[in-house]
């Protein structure tokens, strides 16, 4: 099941740290988890023990069409395992374990995690249990803990908005930030004559309409309206919009007036009633 923003044409990265989620309750979580793997780029999974045991088929509704993810996950029946052949391990937690370890955010975790891929080294990031998070024995495996600078009186974090969190932070420097998307290329910017021109339409048909009340301020009040049009930045696209726009409201009230006309001259035209001979 693929979602709003998927291509299947483009090219997934391949090489980014390992997640491994540690012994998740729901299959619900572990989907979740895997749907920000694969928004920010990591594609390789761990699970550890896994409490609902594996396949799952609500992983993979909740993944919404990361299915490559969990296919190719690997599982493991404890942490040390699913570490073996890892060279930098960052643990995630939101408690501090009085640990002598280096405690970085996600940021600082994703820049040396990106220098030690640059230098051949297989990188794991480790998340914990949604109800108990890591125990302290699993971080003591860790090289670096891993934080977030969240609320201290409200500082757990859903499984897959954790994971969500860290991965963005590595994707967003493995990218160098690119957008998905620019602002696409806008039409010409109008010159100085269409501009000019606009201004006399507008300017012609504000003075029919007695926008203008008072003449002394009448020169002030049309420097005003030029200096709004100058601040936009006006494309000939955007000229000839407005050229338009102001051309139908005078139109539309032309047409209104027209009726109106008609109305009382039908009115005023009418036989009067009960006129009769004495």
């Amino acid at each position: 099941m693929s979602g709003a923003g998927t291509d299947s044409t483009k090219p997934w990265p391949e090489n980014g740290p390992v997640v491994i989620l540690v012994e998740p309750q729901l299959g619900e979580n572990i989907g979740s988890a895997v749907r920000a793997m694969g928004n920010f780029g990591l594609t390789r999974l761990r699970i550890v023990n896994p409490r609902e045991g594996w396949p799952n088929p609500k992983a993979v509704t909740f993944a919404s069409g990361a299915d490559r993810i969990l296919d190719s996950a690997e599982i493991f029946p404890d942490l040390r395992a699913a570490l073996a052949d890892l060279n930098f391990v960052a643990a995630a937690t939101a408690r501090e374990r009085g640990m002598q370890k280096a405690v970085l955010g996600a940021d600082a975790v994703a820049v040396e995690t990106a220098s030690r891929i640059a230098g051949g080294e297989r990188v794991g990031l480790v998340f914990g249990r949604e109800r108990t998070g890591l125990y302290t024995e699993e971080v003591s495996l860790a090289d670096v803990i891993l934080t977030l600078p969240v609320n201290p009186a409200f500082a757990s974090l859903n499984l897959g908005m954790a994971v969500a969190v860290v991965a963005y932070e590595w994707f967003k420097l493995a990218s160098g930030g690119a957008l998905p998307f620019q602002q696409p290329d806008r039409y010409p910017i109008a010159d100085k004559a269409d501009l000019l021109a606009f201004f006399d339409h507008v300017e012609r048909e504000l003075d029919a309409a007695l926008f203008f009340r008072s003449p002394e301020k009448k020169p002030v009040t049309i420097r005003n309206i030029r200096n709004i049009f100058h601040r936009v930045g006006l494309t000939r696209q955007d000229v000839a919009t407005l050229h338009g726009m102001v051309a139908a409201l005078v139109e539309g009230r032309r047409v209104r007036e027209a009726r109106t006309a008609a109305r009382l001259e039908g009115r005023t035209g009418a036989p009067g009633e009960g006129a009769g001979e004495n």
